[in-house]
């Protein structure tokens, strides 16, 4: 039997009014009346019908997050953490992929926000401002340094000052040589050029010279991808000391290209990744890398969107920056 909020009011003596209240978690509530209410609560085993408090509102009390591949681990990890985020504020979220391609995120952007979904949170490779301007009405919160100064709120990490730390990490091990795995010249390779001037500043700090014939172009930062640009690196007769790898899947591929080549890690060539997918954990060696805080990251965006709904729909954008810590594992440090 599912009971209503009248059952609950009954229970605890209070009016349907005051458990509304106590629900909605108003603040004008006397502490024994709202402790009475939440004991009726709990013994009722009551739930908030959340489906009918979004159609007063005249929402959906559904969300969208739309990010380019769901088969790297760093986007599905990050949909898991929206997803409880989102949870406590009684929403559901649908969840696609864009494959990074302007039109698709367009498509995902206009054909899914009239009147299916209250809002959209979205990681962008290749969504420009003026497509956003389209979207006037839709709350829409950025992932990501792909839209700057554009009209959405948006969440970002500072990768430029992350890929300069651990680039710094390797280069207080002793490593001269390092080489970047992972950039990119697309439209769509904002997080590349900011880790790959992060990596650059590093060495400029240090004295070190930046080589072009270190840096190895990666289309899409998949495990094979990192794989063929080690072997590429090798291949050419450049030899590394360490590999700075822009995410955690290139890194897990430039492993295997290494101990294919009878290369040992971390004694011959140091690797670094990007992101702190659950894999580098369990890979041999263990993965050192950036860690952004994705749950912090998940978090912020669904409050930007809870705050745009709420708020004023025509303020200023803004933009937080979530943190991040440096993991550092087996793959940088010898027993």
């Amino acid at each position: 039997m599912r009971h209503r909020l009248k059952d609950v009011a009954e229970r605890a003596g209070v009016s349907v009014k005051t458990v509304s209240n106590v629900v909605n978690g108003h603040v004008h509530v006397r502490p024994v009346t709202r402790a009475r209410v939440e004991e009726a609560i709990a013994e009722l085993n009551y739930r908030p019908n959340l489906s009918a408090r979004h159609l007063r509102k005249g929402r959906t009390g559904v969300i969208a997050l739309a990010v380019p591949e769901l088969d790297i681990p760093y986007f599905a990890e990050l949909a898991r953490h929206v997803v409880t985020a989102a949870a406590a504020y009684g929403w559901t979220v649908l969840i696609d992929q864009t494959g990074g391609r302007r039109e698709q995120e367009r498509v995902i952007a206009s054909g899914i926000t009239d009147h299916l979904v209250d809002g959209l949170i979205v990681s962008p490779l290749a969504f420009t401002a003026e497509d956003l301007a389209g979207l006037e009405g839709t709350p829409t919160v950025l992932l990501g340094e792909r839209v700057e100064h554009g009209p959405a709120d948006r969440v970002v990490i500072d990768n430029v000052t992350a890929a300069r730390e651990i680039t710094h990490h390797l280069i207080t091990l002793g490593h001269r040589r390092i080489a970047a795995i992972g950039s990119q010249r697309t439209d769509g390779g904002a997080s590349a050029r900011l880790r790959l001037a992060g990596y650059a500043d590093a060495l400029r700090a240090a004295g070190l010279a930046y080589d072009e014939a270190l840096v190895a172009p990666a289309p899409a930062w998949h495990r094979a991808d990192g794989a063929a640009a080690m072997r590429g690196l090798l291949d050419s007769g450049v030899r590394p000391d360490a590999v700075f790898c822009f995410n955690d899947t290139l890194a897990l591929g430039a492993l295997r290209a290494l101990h294919e080549a009878g290369l040992r890690v971390p004694e011959d060539v140091a690797v670094v990744g990007f992101d702190d997918i659950e894999d580098g954990r369990f890979s041999i060696p263990t993965l050192s890398t950036v860690a952004p805080d994705k749950e912090r990251i998940a978090h912020l965006a669904v409050e930007l969107l809870a705050d745009r709904l709420d708020g004023d729909p025509a303020a200023p954008a803004k933009e937080l920056r979530a943190p991040y810590r440096l993991e550092l594992r087996e793959s940088t440090r010898t027993p």
